[in-house]
């Protein structure tokens, strides 16, 4: 019964990885609409989002079901905790990349990007892959140093979204108020997928440690970003 409950706790994990992969599939998908104008990619990245809910929603019945029945402790416990904690950040994480697809359908045929915010935007769209990325690998195998590398990659998608604020708002902008719109809410949308996989990182953190601040002290690892320059 103890290899049955542990092969459970696998596959619950097992799951996470999943959803977090279809999540990095989108917002790939949605931030490459979004930089592109490509409607037909964003459609994917709307029709897609119901079978991220359904994962998460598979996931999060059988990791209730194994703690109702089997009342884990210590580290066992644990990971079902870190389970649905972190599926409801991944869930959250696939809205947010289907409403940046939703602006690309909205927006079409015209591109919901305000005129020189084209290079602000797609380096926020790599830097939120960055992240989905490192979150999987980070889920899959609980190295901590991705979880260093996911808090500095938030740090500077949090300085490019502050930068869209000011150039909307600036005196300088010239785009119209739908523009500006699109900017702000899109700009948001990408800063909080990223908050999103920060949040799940200390959960991982937790996970490993049984510290719950979040706070580790690994050293940083080197993850290739292509399009950095």
């Amino acid at each position: 019964m103890r290899e049955v409950f542990h092969d459970t706790l696998e596959d619950i994990q097992n799951r996470l990885v999943e959803v977090a992969e279809l999540v990095a599939e989108a917002i790939e998908k949605a931030t490459t609409a979004f930089t592109t104008g490509d409607v037909a990619l964003a459609e994917e990245v709307i029709a897609g989002d119901e079978r991220i809910d359904q994962m998460v929603l598979t996931t999060d019945e059988i990791a209730i079901e194994t703690l109702a029945m089997q009342q884990p402790v210590a580290r066992d416990l644990r990971i079902i905790v870190t389970v649905l904690r972190a599926s409801a950040s991944l869930e959250r994480m696939g809205d947010l990349a289907e409403h940046i697809a939703l602006l690309v359908r909205q927006r079409y045929p015209e591109r919901a990007i305000p005129k020189g915010l084209k290079k602000t935007f797609k380096r926020l769209g790599e830097l939120d892959v960055l992240v989905a990325k490192a979150l999987v690998e980070l889920l899959r195998t609980e190295d901590l140093r991705y979880s260093t590398q996911i808090r500095d990659t938030d740090d500077e998608i949090d300085e490019l979204h502050a930068s869209v604020y000011e150039r909307v708002l600036g005196d300088s902008f010239g785009g119209e108020v739908s523009g500006a719109i699109d900017a702000t809410l899109a700009s948001r949308y990408h800063e909080r997928f990223a908050d999103h996989a920060v949040a799940i990182s200390k959960k991982v953190v937790y996970l490993a440690t049984g510290d719950w601040s979040g706070e580790e002290d690994v050293s940083t690892i080197e993850i290739v970003d292509e399009n950095a320059s």
